[in-house]
This record gives structure tokens, sequence and C-alpha cells, in this order.
């Protein structure tokens, strides 16, 4: 048996000064942890650990390359020195280029190559020497959709994506084999609303944005701490994550045909780019952006999906314990009327949670 968990959990996570990095910290602050807080810009940093505190958690700050191996495993040891083990260690720190592959530079797809896949390849061998040792632990690889499926003007983010949902493999059934009880899971986004459209690189002629539907930064975070705390496999955020990667394995060329109809429009706005801004590609942005870019208007502020993901074994329990119920009306002879009344009973509750669903079907198992 893994040693009992101790409260608060220290927490590492990386990208941690914007974006879903930064949702994510909020998330865990709100639990009272203690969290290392990874990422280049300063300023953005300083600013999420006044949020930690602010909200009952406790923040180091390490300002850190996740594209150096070495300043990893310094910001792990920071962290250890500071808080002590490292409980959960969330992988989230990306860059990206928006354009055509006939657009980019091989130092530019190297970058986003050493930060978005080799980055989470530093911070998962960082926090397995310390895992392991102990026999526990929990690491989160926040991937994407575009994991299974690429896009158009996103090459070489795509190709990071991928690749990090390969290492991920190999490394779960690596931990299966030596019956490790450190665990792995992999959260999979939809489009969402961070500040990456602004400062990430761009060869496009107007300004990019995400795939609508778009989701808010917190749903994200929130999915990123429950998969910490219950990991599966993989957590997978949003209906347009299920239907991209199910459509893909499905009907890859039927992607490929939409994609390359509307995948350029359905990314850019009607707003022209600025070439001369500056972007995050090599060297953090100034300024603290928080965790939300401008879509704010246009994002969805919860999940059905993930409602129903995260609550995936009292919706079975609910479901079965339906089937049992309706089988003892009929054997009971009480007639179409009652199990009708029953049923709608049931329905009407649904939206109530669970937990009621779950009471409801125990009263009608005992004839009530």
């Amino acid at each position: 048996m893994p040693p009992r968990r101790r409260s608060p959990r220290v927490v590492v996570v990386t990208g941690a000064s914007a974006g879903v990095g930064r949702a994510t910290v909020r998330e865990y602050a709100r639990r009272g942890c203690r969290i290392g807080l990874l990422a280049r810009g300063l300023e953005g940093l300083e600013a999420a650990r006044g949020e930690v505190e602010a909200l009952g958690g406790e923040a180091v700050v390490v300002p850190t390359d996740v594209a150096d191996a070495d300043q990893v495993e310094a910001a792990a040891s920071a962290v250890e020195a500071r808080f002590g083990p490292i409980d959960v260690w969330v992988n989230n720190a990306m860059v990206t280029v928006f354009g055509p592959v006939k657009s980019l530079d091989a130092d530019e797809i190297r970058r986003v190559t050493e930060v978005t896949y080799l980055g989470q390849v530093h911070g998962t061998l960082s926090a397995l020497r310390r895992m392991l040792p102990r026999d526990r632990g929990v690491i989160v690889q926040v991937g994407s959709a575009l994991c299974y499926r690429g896009i158009p003007l996103q090459a070489a983010y795509c190709g990071a994506k991928h690749a990090i949902e390969g290492f991920t493999e190999s490394l779960r059934v690596e931990l299966a084999h030596d019956g490790s009880n450190v665990k792995v899971t992999m959260v999979h986004l939809p489009a969402v609303n961070t500040p990456q459209f602004d400062w990430s690189r761009s060869h496009m002629p107007r300004k990019a944005q995400p795939i609508a539907p778009i989701f808010a930064p917190e749903i994200a975070a929130r999915a990123v701490v429950w998969a910490s705390e219950n990991p599966r496999r993989q957590v997978v955020v949003g209906a347009p994550s299920v239907k991209a990667i199910w459509g893909n394995r499905v009907a890859p060329w039927l992607a490929d045909w939409y994609l390359a109809r509307n995948g350029y429009d359905a990314q850019m706005t009607d707003a022209p780019e600025d070439p001369a801004r500056p972007d995050n590609l090599w060297a953090p942005v100034e300024g603290d952006v928080g965790a939300d870019g401008r879509f704010g208007a246009e994002q969805k502020q919860d999940s059905l999906q993930l409602w129903v993901t995260t609550h995936r074994p009292s919706l079975v329990a609910a479901a079965v314990g339906l089937l049992a119920g309706g089988a003892m009306l009929w054997r009971a002879g009480r007639g179409n009327a009652l199990a009708h009344d029953a049923f709608g009973a049931i329905k009407e509750s649904a939206g109530r949670g669970p937990r009621r669903m779950a009471r409801l079907v125990r009263r009608l198992a005992r004839g009530g």
C-alpha cells in the first residue's frame, strides 16, 4: 500500500505565470497546497505567488526555462528544499508558432519542440527521480485534442503534442510493469481562452484566435486538479475534444477535408497582425497577463462533458440502479403507469446531481 497522502500537498506547476497554468495554480491554492511556480516570466510568477497567498496556499517562485533540463532539476530541488517531497507535478508549459509549415524555419520548430515536448520530458524525469524511490506521486501531462489530430497553421505545436502522447504511453506501461504506485495521467484540452494568442509568434496575416467553441481557463484548471486527485489514464475536456479525437480515429479523411476548407479562417480574426509585436518564443514577454485572453465574451464557463467525465462512477451506479429498479417494478407487477412515473422522476432528478439520483434509485430498489 502507498503511504497515506500528506496534507497540504506539494505541487509543481510549469507554465505557472499565465493561461491554464495560472488558473491551475489558483485551483491548487484554494485547496491550501504548497506550490512550486515554474515559468520564465518573473513578473507573472510574482503575481501568481500573490494570488496563491491570498487564496490560502503557499508558493515558491522558481524562474525556469523548461527547455533546459538542468534548470528543471534545480527547480525541483528548490521546491523540495522549501516544502518537502513533491506529491504532484503538472507539466503545462508551452510555446507555439502560428503559420503554415512553409513559413517556419528549423530554429522555430526546434524551439517549440524543446519547450512544449522536451519541457514535459524534463519535468517528468525530475519528478520520477523523486517519486519512484518513495513509490508515490502523480504526474499530470497537459495535452490537447491536438495530441491526436493535427490542424493547419500549428504543425510545430501539433508535432510536439503528438510526441507527448507517445512518450507518456511508454512511461505508463513501464510504471505498470514495475508495479509502481507513481501515477501518470494526461488531460486533453479544447480551445481555451488564454493569452497565448497575443504573445505567441505568428506568421499569419491576421491575429490568431482559438477555434470555437472556446472554454474558460478555469475549466481546464479544474480538470487538471481533478485528474491529479483521480488519476485516470486520461481526461478529455469538452465535447469538441471528444469529437476531434474520435472523429480522427473513425474518418481522418473527413477531418482533412473539413480543416482544409475551414481551418485557416477559423484560426484568424479579421484584425491584421502586427509583425513587430514582441513574442514569447525565445524570451518571456514583459508584464503580468494573468490567466485569461481577449475572448472572454465568447468563452464557455462550464462543460457538461467534463461534469459527466468526473462523475462517471456515480452516473454508472445510477444507471445500473435504474435498470435494477425498473426490473424490480416490472417483476412486482406494478404496471406501466407506475414504471412511467418512476422513470420520469429519475429523469427529472438528473439535473440535481448523481447523489440525488443514487438516493432515488436506492428508494426505488427498496420499493419506496
